[in-house]
């Protein structure tokens, strides 16, 4: 068969595979966008009382909620500082917790193998599985309303974060000052903390001051499973149907976060 002959038959070919791959690709978006309108149509059509849903009764729920109940403001500063407080010792607990699931779930650093490396991922696995709503309900059983059971929900919810990363820092290490390290007769423990750890603080306090900004926010509505602090008193509003309180306690969650961001931010960056 001439050359010419055989790159015609392979340009044909090829624009046959192309005709085709774009024929699956059409099938695969049609059929994507087939089953996000079904979705939307069974969960968000087919379940929606549009009848109560009026431009009159929109505008009264809103107008509910804009009349703010400056009454309370006085009683949320101590609710505003558990959260805050809250969010601090349950980070620093995780952070303590988390090094030993980071060391035994970093493949080149776990001291039993793959034994315990398949133990560090799975705790780190189930730590982030389950949210911290659920969390606080388990501890809420187990030590009773109050504070504490705030702070261990959040501190368990947040080992698989900061234990995820440093373990996946540690495996990124420059290997070169642990290799001299060993090559000098250095044990595992010297080569631990002084080959790797330097390597990896950094990235560990970034992640904790980050977790830290992320606690803030779940401390805010732990208090709707009754472990205190600024949810607490968003649920109690709700309770009472006073929506000016609502509103209020939502504006001071805001501040709130507004300040966690501040603080998140400016500490990531004297810390980098």
């Amino acid at each position: 068969m001439p050359i010419s002959a055989r790159h015609a038959d392979r340009i044909a070919e090829l624009a046959a595979k192309r005709a085709s791959a774009r024929r699956w690709s059409a099938a695969r978006y049609v059929a994507i966008a087939a089953l996000v309108a079904w979705s939307v149509e069974a969960i968000v059509v087919g379940d929606t009382d549009w009848s109560r849903i009026t431009l009159a009764g929109v505008m009264t729920a809103a107008w509910r909620f804009i009349d703010f109940d400056a009454s309370i403001l006085v009683s949320l500063w101590e609710p505003a500082l558990e959260t805050v407080l809250m969010a601090t010792l349950a980070t620093l607990l995780g952070m303590l917790m988390a090094i030993p699931v980071a060391w035994l779930g970093a493949t080149n650093i776990s001291p039993l193998g793959r034994g315990s490396y398949l133990l560090g991922r799975v705790l780190m696995t189930l730590s982030r599985s389950v949210h911290e709503v659920v969390w606080g309900l388990v501890f809420v059983a187990a030590v009773g309303l109050g504070a504490l059971a705030g702070v261990l929900a959040m501190a368990v919810r947040s080992i698989g974060f900061i234990s995820k990363t440093v373990a996946e820092a540690i495996e990124d290490v420059n290997p070169g000052p642990v290799e001299a390290m060993r090559a000098v007769g250095a044990n595992r423990f010297q080569v631990l903390m002084f080959g790797i750890v330097p390597q990896v603080l950094p990235v560990m306090i970034g992640n904790c001051i980050f977790e830290w900004d992320v606690n803030i926010r779940r401390s805010t509505i732990m208090g709707l499973v009754g472990a205190g602090g600024l949810g607490l008193a968003l649920h109690r509003q709700m309770a009472s149907y006073n929506y000016g309180g609502i509103a209020t306690v939502i504006f001071v969650i805001l501040l709130l976060i507004v300040f966690g961001e501040w603080f998140s931010a400016w500490a990531r960056r004297k810390v980098t």
